[in-house]
């Protein structure tokens, strides 16, 4: 066994694809054949501790008894590996895996006094963050919108996300990646995909519009974002509002404002929900929230974006309406 190595390891964390790079470099210490491999279910600490003080074929040239699921054990269990950290075999090195275990959990505390804790969690606020360290790792190019789009359209699951991202960066093949290729190439698989919020207002429907801004945001995104997102689109649907009243189709409209084809029918769909002066108020009205959850309001964000989206989508009351 390496001096460098501890005697007792606890690798931990949601951030699954991270702790499962941190054991792989575990086991490329240890030949083949000198690592052990278990699972807490079927394992007690008891057993963890006599698999650790058998005498292995390989003893001399340093063992690795590596327990996968150890969130799972009981205080008992905890308490036979806390006997074992005061005197632990000589030239082995016992690793415990786990999934979500805190630096504050019994198991922590036990290996922290003697070995070396190894814990990785996931961001709850920037997890496109996290996504662009994926696509690095990875020597791809995402860009922030990218990352952003990718996770609002496989919702956090790390795994999942990880998966998604080592697609992405095997297709661009070092080329950048868009949002367009991630909406493209990412099947939605999140409660709230990004185009909830821009299908949902183009079809006027301000309950599903109000439900997809909400799961967005509980997922990371700012209103800000949201309201930045929704004035592209509702540019987008202006231009191709004036486009469709020319006779061009939504094909050809695609090439000319460098729209994917899909986009486009959406956006021509969209475009017949509305008038060009409802539009033209919607983009003055976006501008204002804008202004305003940048400083200009004293309401919480939240209102101030929910009050405007209201505001967009409703038909305007007529005349007759409002007399009766």
């Amino acid at each position: 066994m390496a001096d460098d190595l501890q005697a007792t390891y606890l690798i931990a964390g949601s951030d699954g694809p991270k702790v499962e790079r941190a054991v792989a470099r575990l086991r490329s210490r240890f030949d083949a054949d000198a690592v052990e491999l278990h699972d807490a279910a079927a394992m007690t600490g008891d057993d963890a501790v006599a698999a650790c003080n058998a005498m292995g074929l390989f003893a001399s040239g340093g063992r690795l008894v590596l327990i996968d699921g150890v969130e799972r054990w009981k205080a008992s269990d905890v308490e036979a590996i806390a006997a074992y950290t005061a005197s632990p075999a000589p030239g082995t090195v016992l690793a415990l895996v786990g999934s979500e275990l805190k630096k504050d959990a019994p198991l922590a505390k036990v290996v922290a006094k003697t070995g070396d804790l190894l814990l990785f969690d996931t961001p709850k606020r920037d997890l496109s963050g996290w996504v662009g360290e994926q696509f690095a790792l990875l020597g791809a190019q995402a860009d922030r919108d990218a990352c952003r789009t990718l996770v609002s359209l496989v919702g956090d699951d790390v795994q999942a996300l990880a998966s998604e991202v080592a697609k992405l960066a095997a297709w661009a093949a070092g080329a950048p990646i868009r949002s367009e290729d991630v909406e493209r190439l990412t099947a939605a698989r999140a409660e709230t995909p990004p185009f909830a919020l821009t299908d949902a207002w183009g079809r006027r429907d301000v309950g599903a519009l109000l439900e997809a801004a909400e799961g967005l945001m509980e997922r990371g995104d700012d209103p800000i974002r949201l309201v930045a997102q929704l004035a592209n689109h509702v540019a987008r649907v202006r231009a191709c509002r004036a486009l469709d009243a020319e006779g061009v189709s939504p094909r050809e409209a695609a090439g000319r404002l460098k729209m994917h084809p899909f986009a486009a029918e959406k956006a021509f769909g969209h475009a017949r929900n509305y008038g060009d002066e409802e539009l033209r108020a919607a983009t003055v009205r976006l501008a204002e929230t804008d202004v305003a959850l940048k400083g200009g309001s004293r309401l919480a964000g939240e209102l101030e974006l929910e009050l405007a989206l209201i505001e967009i989508t409703q038909p305007a009351e007529t005349p007759a309406a409002a007399r009766t």
